[in-house]
């Protein structure tokens, strides 16, 4: 544990630091701490700190700069963020729910991510909508031999086709009965009641409405899969402007790769979704953007009261976290206002 004199140097260097950019000497330390503490103490202090691994110096200069693990013991327990009340944010950020159009979901998601974007200065990242599993209605039309179109229709209105190809062909009737049956039976639960009930009534179905059944909830679960895979990111660029990647273009590479191929960042704001309110990965905790100069500021939004998505923002260690922390939570709570506005 650090003293209380240790602790505040060190939210002094991270404070100073984030603020110019430059490596932190022990006189800006004594002007800017307001302890009364010689320049030899001071020093002393800062050799402990970079010890422990939360201060680093730099080859060239006399300064220290904070390391990722001074980054979060700051993050942890030196900011003290206070609670977002949508009544009173900033001016820059009142105009965005202007820019939250509710009628349109998706325009929603991309605004969120250029939001972020322009309002951190770094890359904003938005998960869209997970969609409910529940499906309000559905019909089976024949397209042709051994061709029938499933129509999924969820509570909110949302429509999905699929075309599934089957084993024998279907005579119109016979999807009308298997498409009353579902309706009468299944309509208002999940696709995964639906499975599992499946697995019990099986036997007592008739073999062809079974069959349909089983195509009707593999399409189900394909849709679902398909609309919570989309991540919208924005902003990429502007880490070109970070000194620590504007020179390194293996590095740039390799975050671009994460950034295009979607999969490991929608992996990590999958895990930001089950945590409440804001969380914060320095450096390479999240394992998904692992390098030590960047750091992940993510929130999950509410739809309605139920958690359908996550943003974010991706930037370098060296960032505002208290604006971060507040820009996340604002747009989270902005996003899911708009979205539940019927």
């Amino acid at each position: 544990m650090l003293d209380e004199r240790a602790r505040t140097l060190l939210k002094t260097l991270v404070e100073r630091y984030i603020a110019e950019g430059q490596p932190v000497g022990s006189r800006t330390l004594s002007r800017a701490s307001g302890l009364e503490l010689s320049p030899a103490t001071i020093r002393n202090v800062m050799a402990d700190l970079e010890e422990l691994g939360l201060i680093a110096s730099p080859h060239t200069s006399a300064g220290r700069v904070p390391t990722a693990r001074g980054y979060r013991l700051f993050v942890d327990t030196m900011l003290t963020a206070r609670p977002v009340n949508l009544t009173e944010v900033p001016p820059e950020m009142a105009a965005a729910r202007e820019q939250l159009h509710p009628d349109q979901p998706q325009r929603v998601i991309t605004q969120a991510a250029h939001l972020l974007s322009s309002l951190s200065s770094f890359v904003g990242v938005v998960t869209a909508p997970r969609k409910a599993s529940v499906f309000h209605h559905i019909e089976f039309l024949r397209l042709g031999e051994r061709r029938v179109l499933v129509i999924l229709v969820a509570p909110d209105g949302d429509v999905q086709n699929r075309v599934i190809f089957t084993a024998r062909d279907y005579a119109q009737g016979e999807l009308v009965e298997a498409t009353n049956y579902l309706n009468t039976h299944y309509a208002g639960l999940s696709i995964e009641e639906v499975r599992e009930r499946l697995k019990h009534e099986i036997e007592a179905l008739r073999a062809e409405i079974a069959t349909l059944m089983q195509a009707a909830v593999q399409a189900g679960s394909e849709v679902l899969a398909e609309s919570s895979d989309q991540v919208i990111v924005s902003g990429e660029r502007n880490l070109l402007g970070v000194p620590a990647f504007g020179n390194d273009l293996d590095s740039l590479r390799k975050l671009f790769d994460v950034f295009e191929h979607k999969t490991e960042l929608m992996r990590l704001l999958d895990v930001s979704s089950r945590a409440e309110g804001v969380r914060i990965y320095i450096g390479g905790e999240s394992r998904v953007v692992p390098f030590e100069e960047l750091s992940v500021v993510t929130a999950p939004y509410e739809v309605d009261g139920r958690v359908v998505g996550t943003l974010g923002v991706i930037g370098p260690t060296r960032m505002a976290y208290e604006r971060m922390i507040q820009i996340v939570d604002i747009t989270a709570r902005l996003v899911g206002n708009a979205l539940s506005v019927k």
